[in-house]
């Protein structure tokens, strides 16, 4: 039942029917997963058909559809008579996805899901049939692909649902309705086809009108109308190129037009009893699961998020000063409290404090709504009723501020140790909000989401509604069950109370449980240490760099916009000046034709749609001589330091100029941390341009910087890990590695090497760590694939040792399937056991890779940690964490004794059988620290 004043949306009066493209389907679900595929222990990839799996279950617990069902494409079409070379480009379906084929169907066929297929014809005109046909019987029809196609269909009874590009797990996902169908394209639904005949396919090979790109197609029909009435007028058209390629290609264009136009004449009915939406079949679902080796997924189904199934502890909403009571009284006897904090955004710098879950054991929690509000009901212009969901009376109790909540602040600040899912969010959240969350250096102390980081690193779902069923086999309700999803969901902070409470309290009482199942699997695989030592340790040391920020020059990058908006124009233009024409830089199948079909160009790689014009392809084709490709390279790097960085950061700063990024721990597999909101780790040093940016970055009045870079900490960590005699004597003398290197694999003395060998030495010292074979060391070093292999050759016979022990670790993973750090962090690689040799190899070199840099992100950690320790109580604060680098903050009269401890600190903070090593460099802004004079 809904609190006074809160309207819920209510669900579409017409039943919906969901039509899922299946092919489209498919594909995502494999290359979603195609560097981390899903195997069998006998080898079988089994991507496509968990993903579709996952998908369906999401779909039907998200949208209930009325009506479901699924098209395939059906033998050729009608399409190839028109045009036999129709599809003829596309890449041939890898061999692993084409033999799970069958499985997919199982999964469709256990979860009730009828196939619709009409021999002869393709899904797409099978579902724009079956869409004009429900929406002849007033059904509302949600068309699931990610296929652009389909937006011709797009009408106030049909929709939709692009699963996005994460797959069809459901991230991402996208609905396209009237009201947002022109986005796209820049034209409606009804010009599509128009548009799609004009432009060409390259995916399907629809030739289109050559010249006529993204831009020029939706002005054409703006001012023209359809592609008869273009072509009628095609005189009139200004652009010379335009005029004569409709012209010269007016059948090609009306040819097109036939190819891309979905049919909605194929011979199927709309049955629709046989499309009504079923339970799926739990003893094919088990059969299917078990023998694809779906683990969880087999345990969601024997344990089904029934009422009586679902993990539902006992929660009280706190109402008033004697519920207070109660939870103070039984969490003070508790040895250990979960909590789970409800904010109205992820960031937790900017949310609101929607409510508070707080459990002394799995069996009971306690509920306090500190932010919720009734939404207000007023009226927009026209007088219909509209909800404004920040203008209502508050619901429940005070603020956190409030003198009532004294007892509360004091059990969250004290030292009984806390559980949490993300305590950095907890903290930052809490402390906006006048809480410091105290007990978190205690032992007991437990964050699942680490855990869960620490077991798998691979994993890449750490939701707590995820974890239930798989860790402990029981199921949570997920958030936007309660919330609703897409237009119609719900600020958390207008959803009656006692709903959230059953949301929020289930997952503060589950931490208990989560977590004691955690440690002992933390201690079984020898990963306790890591967890207490470094992970948890490291989440109060990531939400204090997090509060501080960085503060940046407003009108430095103001000067650095204007400059490089002065050279995008510059390389724009001289690009189209070779070009003879203007072409959109960032459209690939323009950037396509230009460079192989306009210029010939020749074709290094392919892709599934066409010839690649990744940076990659352009360096190599700019190696060759060609001057376009390079050009175009500068013209990416320019604008993507344009739009990620130099006009994108002045927008993020808070009230006193800082910006702050989001430190993620549980993301990269290796164990290092990333950044996002904004991506501060990623900012190009390689150029000249690049690095600039960080002038931009600058200490607070009366301050320094003080950048600290671990020297080769990688390649110190491979001498320790291979013992390699030569590697050790290098770095315990002190000498430069790269010119011993150089001197070993050239046969010449140390004093003789060129900065050539020594750069080429550098090159092959880094490739040995990343697994590179001949292939990718010949394209980096500029030479044949056969030099490359006497370089790798003779790198391993001088330092044998580092070739013993990278096949050590390959056996070892082979063994064990899986590597370790010197902290003990695992990286497991069932990829190692694959037929296919791609996969293989890329598991090979992932097991060689793996121990170094683990080894060398926990290492900062670690520095992380003790630096956080003695830095605390004097004015100075870590504020960034960049690979190997950290940035340093402390006033001017301290920043030499700042420096001395960073570099104690740092080179200390694990003793290997080679000294560790730290650049520090001190200046106004982060450029100085590394590139100015202060460095």
């Amino acid at each position: 039942m809904a609190a006074p004043g809160v309207v819920k949306p209510a669900r579409a009066a017409r039943p919906s029917l969901f039509l899922l493209d299946g092919y489209a389907l498919i594909y995502r679900a494999f290359f979603a997963m195609i560097n981390r595929p899903l195997t069998t222990s006998s080898g079988e990839n089994t991507s496509a058909p968990y993903g579709i799996a996952r998908f369906l279950m999401r779909l039907i617990a998200d949208h209930a559809p009325d009506y479901l069902g699924v098209a395939f494409d059906a033998g050729d079409s009608f399409r190839t008579d028109i045009y036999p070379e129709y599809k003829a480009t596309r890449e041939k379906m890898p061999d692993e996805l084409r033999a799970s084929l069958p499985r997919c169907r199982e999964v469709f066929d256990a979860f009730r899901v009828p196939v619709i297929e009409a021999e002869g014809w393709e899904a797409d005109d099978v579902i724009g049939t079956l869409a004009q046909k429900a929406a002849d019987r007033d059904l509302r029809t949600v068309i699931v692909s990610g296929d652009k196609d389909f937006h011709q269909l797009v009408d106030d009874r049909t929709a939709l649902l692009n699963p996005g590009r994460g797959g069809p797990a459901g991230v991402e996902q996208v609905w396209v309705t009237p009201d947002n169908a022109e986005e796209r394209f820049g034209v409606p639904p009804e010009h599509v086809t128009d548009f799609l005949a004009l432009l060409g396919d390259s995916s399907d090979n629809v030739p289109g009108v050559p010249g006529i790109g993204k831009k020029t197609a939706p002005a054409l029909i703006r001012e023209f109308g359809d592609l008869e009435s273009i072509l009628a007028r095609a005189e009139e058209v200004k652009a010379a190129r335009a005029r004569n390629a409709l012209l010269k290609h007016a059948e090609d264009a009306r040819r097109s037009r036939r190819l891309v136009t979905i049919r909605t004449d194929a011979p199927v009915s709309l049955d629709l009893e046989s499309l009504r939406s079923r339970t799926l079949d739990a003893e094919k679902a088990a059969a299917v699961f078990r023998d694809l080796e779906f683990h969880n997924l087999l345990r969601e189904l024997e344990a089904p998020a029934t009422e009586a199934e679902r993990f539902a502890p006992e929660v009280d909403v706190v109402a008033d000063a004697d519920g207070l009571g109660a939870l103070l009284a039984e969490c003070s006897e508790a040895p250990r409290i979960g909590l789970f904090v409800a904010g109205s955004s992820d960031d937790p710098l900017g949310a609101d404090l929607v409510g508070l879950a707080v459990a002394a054991s799995d069996a009971r929690a306690f509920y306090l709504p500190l932010g919720h509000r009734a939404p207000e009901i007023q009226h927009d212009a026209a007088g219909n009723p509209t909800l404004a969901f920040d203008a209502g009376e508050p619901v429940g109790l005070p603020g956190m501020s409030s003198p009532d909540m004294r007892g509360l602040r004091e059990l969250l600040a004290s030292d009984k140790p806390k559980l949490g899912h993300d305590l950095k969010y907890a903290t930052q959240l809490l402390r906006r909000h006048g809480v410091e969350l105290g007990g978190l250096e205690d032992d007991d102390a437990f964050d699942t989401q680490i855990s869960s980081y620490c077991l798998d690193p691979a994993r890449r779902d750490r939701a707590l509604s995820t974890l239930g069923p798989d860790r402990l086999g029981v199921a949570l309700e997920t958030g936007d069950a309660i919330t609703g999803t897409g237009r119609n969901r719900l600020p958390l902070a207008s959803v009656e109370p006692a709903r959230v409470a059953e949301w929020a309290g289930a997952r503060a009482a589950l931490l208990h449980r989560l977590a004691k199942v955690d440690e002992a699997d933390l201690v079984r695989t020898g990963m306790g240490r890591l967890f207490r030592e470094v992970e948890m340790p490291l989440v109060t040391v990531l939400a204090s760099m997090e509060r501080a920020g960085i503060a940046i020059d407003l009108d430095f990058f103001g000067e650095l916009r204007a400059r490089l908006r002065r050279d995008l124009d510059a390389v724009r233009s001289e690009i189209h000046k070779i070009a003879g024409t203007e072409v959109n830089l960032r459209s690939v199948p323009q950037m396509r034709a230009l460079l192989f079909d306009q210029l010939a160009l020749p074709v290094l790689k392919k892709t599934k749609t066409g010839p690649s014009t990744d940076e990659s392809v352009l360096e190599q084709l700019a190696a060759m001589g060609h001057e376009l490709p390079r050009l175009i390279l500068e013209h990416r790097e320019l604008d993507k330091l344009d739009g990620t960085y130099v006009s994108v950061l002045p927008r993020l700063i808070d009230d006193e100029g800082r910006i702050h990024t989001r430190f993620n721990q549980t993301v990269a597999a290796t164990g290092r941390l990333s950044s996002s909101d904004p991506n501060l780790q990623n900012i190009p040093i390689r150029r000249a341009l690049g690095r600039e940016i960080r002038k931009g970055f600058i200490a607070a009045p009366g301050h320094l910087f003080t950048g600290a870079d671990y020297s080769q900490i990688e390649l110190r960590v491979l001498a320790h890990l291979s013992g390699d005699e030569a590697f050790v004597e290098a770095f315990r003398a002190e000498r430069d590695i790269h010119r011993e290197t150089a001197a070993r694999i050239f046969g010449v003395e140390p004093d003789d090497v060129t900065p050539t060998m020594r750069e080429q030495a550098k090159t092959i010292n880094f490739a040995t760590i990343y697994g590179q074979g001949p292939f990718a060391l010949a394209q980096q070093l500029g030479i044949s694939r056969t030099q490359a292999s006497e370089f790798i050759d003779g790198y391993f016979e001088r330092f044998a040792g580092v070739a013993t022990y990278l096949e050590e670790m390959k056996e070892q993973a082979r063994d064990r399937n899986y590597v370790e750090t010197l902290f003990g962090r695992r990286r497991y690689i069932p990829e190692i056991r694959h037929r296919n040799p791609g996969i293989r190899g890329y598991g090979e070199r992932t097991a060689t890779n793996s121990p170094i840099q683990g080894s060398a992100a926990d290492l900062i950690k670690v520095s992380m940690i003790r630096l956080h320790e003695r830095l605390a109580g004097t004015e100075a604060r870590m504020l960034l964490q960049v690979h190997d680098e950290l940035l340093i903050e402390a006033p001017e009269s301290d920043v030499e004794a700042i420096g001395g401890i960073v570099r104690e600190e740092m080179e200390g903070a694990i003793e290997l059988t080679v000294p560790l090593r730290v650049d520090l460099g001190i200046g106004r802004s982060w450029y100085d620290c590394k590139f100015g004079k202060g460095s």
